[in-house]
């Protein structure tokens, strides 16, 4: 009786949910909607026997710690190809239509969030994992359970038994503006955009927290095997009759100017959506025409991505602040009368640096062009000038640091002015350790910027060594800590001893000292001791060294306080000295790359692939560049840049393809040289034999007495 009491609450709830969230009309009203769910959770607490992971209770989260799990991707979830033009739109119809003939097409938004694949068995969520590098992601069920538009259970009957739906995890404009709002009153850092909100509030730990985000989300295609459908617009018709909520923009085009059409307008329409979205995405219909044209080795070849451009808007320049980094490096940037840009109100621009103002002629008051094409911070890119007051006056850029006082100074060949009072300076010097427990260098978890930024106002932290003496006790009296997240912190501190040279190295913080150069010093000098000892000449003969890098560090070496802190970091127990790499092959040796874009894997593994097989990363395109690995969204310069210099250009599967074939071309050289080294080896001895012939009058040996085999030479004399 109980039991069917619960279970009848748990359809109730999950129908009303689907009504309110998916459709949009809700049948009961919210008091009625919770005096339910209270029931239901009262019937749940008294019968623990009765537990369900999918019941409607669930979707409030728990403020437990979850830890993600890597899961391989049943069916594996490829990219697509990007396109910017309708030309080039227009080439992918004409190839599809010259290998099938005439095609049916289905244009749906390409929704700005965070791809996610649900499986489902016998009609309940059994899994949740975001895409990852396509062929593993992580287990976030627990999270994806808060989500109210996801069902935890299927309508009707006729569903598959195994299947999984892919879709996109969304954060509406609302939340994320409601967000931003709780995170500037408490003095947090906001989040940049929507999309990149909602990947950080999927991988939040605290199921509750997520809960809390009001996130979406959208379903767009289902993948499994001997799925019933013939194609797309059938197969999505059936997730909407499931429970799923599918997008109502989807249109089924058959020509080219249908296709044009959809573009041209949801290019004005999407400005009037509540959720981001970048593009339109072109789908072969029929399954069974995508099964005849197939795949590539990272996307299928009848879908594309076509990409909107990016938005503008115009607004009025009101001040300009001038922010401070780590460097000293100065940033104007720019605040604006607010203005709604790509869902999102923009109150600041950056403006980079003095050459920019003054190339653009910006001047407070002017009224500025707004875009918005991904950046964190909108950037100006000019100014409507026939809307200028006759008053307006140029503007002057700052003198001295609007933190300190100190005089600003610009080096040769730099755009930007620095403060030069690098250990005087509060920004700096926060900025410095901020960028020491970051990820790609410490990888100090628990420490924001609020987190530093309130050690150094409290003298417990100030600098990077002072991070080791910290202790739990210090730490749980701050604002927004505690006992527990201290002893994480003290914890987490304690695990970055562990961290290699080469990171240590680029968490000190050297002035154009990035993770590839520091990685390159470490290997050439090995330990930190040279490297501090190292002349100017030494310096510049290290990989990706140049005058610039090696003044830059003969100067942070000569400050007897830096070099202070890093004795203070050696009796930490911090690693000052580098490990032999493990080197997987020579197939890349002697070759340069640089490598831009988006890949199947992420770009810091691509790059540790070439140096293990022996190549070189360089930062910029540039004639001592061998490859461009040219992956998704791509800046069109370096492209153009690097045609221009004659510089082969690869794509991710003709860069595995030229590592395949040096490490098949090292045997048989191997073989060459082994040969070679057997017939040297044989002259050798065959010459001794007859010195010492003539010498103690002994027969010298024939040929096929002392001729070794090749193999035999290698082995016995080269190794």
């Amino acid at each position: 009786m109980i039991r069917q009491q619960i279970e009848t609450l748990r359809r109730t709830l999950e129908l009303h949910n689907y009504k309110y969230y998916v459709e949009n009309a809700p049948e009961i009203s919210d008091f009625e909607f919770d005096r339910l769910m209270h029931e239901l959770q009262a019937l749940e607490e008294a019968h623990p026997e009765y537990a369900d992971p999918n019941s409607p209770t669930r979707r409030v989260g728990s403020d437990l710690t979850n830890e993600f799990r890597s899961v391989e991707h049943r069916f594996p979830m490829l990219s697509l190809g990007n396109t910017y033009s309708l030309d080039e739109l227009h080439e992918f119809i004409e190839r599809i239509e010259r290998e099938v003939g005439q095609a049916e097409y289905v244009c749906e938004l390409k929704f700005d969030g965070t791809a996610i694949s649900l499986t489902y068995e016998e009609g309940r969520l059994l899994r949740a994992v975001t895409r990852g590098d396509g062929r593993r992601g992580d287990d976030v069920t627990e999270n994806i359970r808060t989500i109210r538009t996801i069902p935890l259970t299927l309508q009707g009957e006729e569903y598959p038994a195994y299947f999984e739906i892919r879709g996109e995890v969304l954060m509406p404009y609302a939340s994320f503006e409601k967000i931003n709002r709780e995170r500037e009153e408490q003095g947090e850092a906001l989040f940049a955009n929507p999309r990149n909100a909602a990947a950080g509030t999927l991988k939040q730990q605290a199921s509750a927290v997520v809960a809390r985000r009001g996130l979406d989300c959208i379903l767009y295609q289902l993948a499994g095997e001997n799925l019933p459908f013939a194609s797309h617009t059938e197969a999505l018709h059936e997730a909407a009759r499931w429970g799923f909520k599918t997008s109502d923009a989807a249109r089924l085009c058959h020509t080219r100017e249908e296709i044009d059409a959809f573009i041209a307008y949801w290019d004005e329409a999407r400005k009037g959506l509540p959720f981001a979205t970048d593009g339109i995405v072109i789908k072969v219909n029929d399954f069974a025409t995508r099964r005849r044209l197939g795949f590539t080795s990272k996307a299928p070849k009848w879908a594309v991505a076509y990409k909107f451009k990016a938005e503008q808007a115009l607004t009025r320049l009101e001040s300009i602040d001038y922010q401070v980094g780590r460097t000293g490096a100065i940033t104007p940037v720019a605040n604006l009368a607010p203005v709604q840009l790509a869902g999102t109100t923009v109150k600041r621009a950056t403006l980079h640096n003095a050459e920019q103002i003054a190339q653009l002629d910006i001047r407070v008051g002017d009224m500025v062009y707004v875009e918005k094409g991904g950046e964190i911070i909108p950037k100006i890119t000019a100014v409507e000038l026939s809307q200028r007051s006759a008053e307006s006056q140029p503007l002057q850029y700052i003198e001295v640091c609007p933190e300190c006082g100190t005089p600003l100074v610009r080096y040769e060949g730099e755009a930007k002015h620095y403060c030069p009072n690098t250990n005087g300076c509060r920004p700096q010097i926060i900025g410095r350790i901020i960028h020491f427990i970051r990820r790609k260098a410490m990888d100090i978890e628990g420490l924001g910027e609020e987190t530093i930024e309130l050690l150094y106002d409290n003298h417990l932290v100030e600098h990077i060594a002072d991070l080791y003496r910290l202790q739990a006790v210090q730490l749980a009296p701050l604002p927004r800590l505690g006992e527990k997240s201290a002893e994480n912190i003290i914890r987490s501190i304690r695990r970055s001893k562990e961290v290699p040279f080469e990171r240590v190295l680029f968490g000190l913080g050297i002035r154009f000292v990035g993770e590839t150069t520091a990685r390159y010093l470490a290997d050439h000098f090995r330990t930190l001791e040279r490297l501090m000892e190292a002349s100017r000449e030494a310096l510049v003969e290290a990989e990706e060294v140049g005058e610039k890098i090696a003044d830059a560090i003969l100067e942070y070496f000569a400050d007897e306080r830096n070099r202070a802190i890093i004795e203070q970091l050696r009796e930490a127990g911090l690693s000052f000295e580098a490990t032999a790499r493990q080197q997987a092959s020579e197939a890349l040796a002697g070759k340069s790359f640089v490598v831009s874009g988006k890949f199947s894997i992420a770009r810091e593994e691509l790059k540790a692939m070439i140096e293990s097989h022996g190549g070189k990363n360089l930062s910029a395109v540039s004639g001592n560049v061998d490859y461009l690995v040219a992956g998704e969204k791509m800046g069109p310069e370096k492209r153009k840049k690097a045609e221009k210099l004659g510089i082969r250009i690869l794509s991710e599967e003709e860069f595995m393809a030229l590592i395949a074939e040096g490490e098949a071309a090292r045997p048989m050289a191997a073989a060459e040289e082994g040969a070679q080294a057997a017939q040297e080896v044989a002259a050798e001895e065959a010459g001794a034999a007859k010195e010492l012939a003539a010498e103690e009058v002994i027969p010298a040996p024939s040929a096929t007495d002392k001729a070794p085999i090749a193999g035999e030479a290698v082995q016995g004399s080269l190794f």
